[in-house]
């Protein structure tokens, strides 16, 4: 894969495409053994059937070239770019054994990666013109995190924390834990400083005085939990520009807007990778 990427190796990139294409292989793919063998070249095209945003092509493109090194690739449209039913998104020479092989998973990778930057990308187009930015969350697919996260950044949204390692967020079993929201930010604070950990720590409030009190306590961003829009924009009133602001909790594209417009900083969306629609895509030999 040529594409370089800050958040993630080449070679993790490698381990979760092997890893689909050990699932679906197995001992070996029967159908293509009996009807083809590896001296037949050929020309294939991948292809959109529904509109979206492309995603994860280079890492699909990754996948014919794990199996069968000398297979030569096309890429016709950038990464990034809006396809329309009929877009041609990438063209492959080469052993047909191999192509079959790889295609499934490909496609797989593809079409869920195009889902989410699609999904993210309306999300986007939704805020435009208000201060929020819009994040997904860790409600991922197992195992496959790091292209989530990827398609994510690739439709215009922002990455919240990767996992548990990289982000205190302190939510209601932590409080209850602790004894208290300014408890357990205060542990988190002492963490930090003791351990050196370079981490804001974000609070979880689903009342205004919970979320002045975990400002107080020195969190460094409040998530609004589950709240009503006229009760953020209380929150926003009394905590504008003390500390960051974030809301999550059933937003979707028909609501994301109003709460856009409250003047929060953030809005995290579970909904950006945990229940995506995939974008169509079809692999024919020419």
């Amino acid at each position: 894969m040529k594409r370089k990427d800050r958040y993630f190796t080449n070679k993790e990139i490698d381990r979760i495409i092997r890893n689909a294409l050990k699932e679906d292989i197995r001992s070996g793919d029967i159908t293509t053994r009996a009807t083809t063998n590896s001296r037949i070249t050929v020309k294939a095209t991948i292809t959109a059937k529904s509109s979206g945003i492309l995603a994860g092509i280079q890492i699909a493109a990754r996948t014919f070239t794990l199996v069968n090194e000398r297979i030569t690739l096309y890429f016709p449209i950038k990464e990034g770019s809006k396809v329309k039913n009929g877009d041609d998104v990438l063209r492959i020479t080469g052993s047909a054994s191999s192509i079959l092989r790889a295609e499934r998973p490909a496609l797989n990778i593809l079409s869920r990666m195009s889902g989410v930057a699609t999904i993210t990308n309306k999300a986007v187009e939704k805020v435009r013109g208000t201060p929020a930015k819009v994040l997904d969350t860790r409600k991922t697919m197992p195992g496959m995190r790091i292209l989530d996260k990827y398609a994510v950044r690739t439709g215009g949204g922002t990455n919240h924390r990767y996992g548990l390692y990289d982000m205190f967020l302190v939510k209601d079993n932590h409080i209850a834990a602790a004894g208290g929201i300014k408890e357990a930010v205060k542990k988190c604070i002492d963490y930090r400083k003791k351990k050196r950990l370079d981490r804001i720590i974000i609070a979880e409030a689903d009342t205004i005085r919970k979320a002045e009190d975990a400002a107080k306590a020195g969190a460094d961003r409040i998530m609004l939990d589950n709240m009503t829009v006229e009760q953020i924009k209380k929150a926003v009133d009394v905590l504008h520009g003390k500390v960051m602001l974030e809301v999550s909790g059933g937003i979707n594209l028909k609501t994301i807007r109003e709460y856009a417009e409250t003047g929060v900083d953030f809005i995290s969306m579970g909904m950006l990778t945990h229940s995506v629609p995939a974008v169509d895509f079809s692999l024919n030999f020419d």
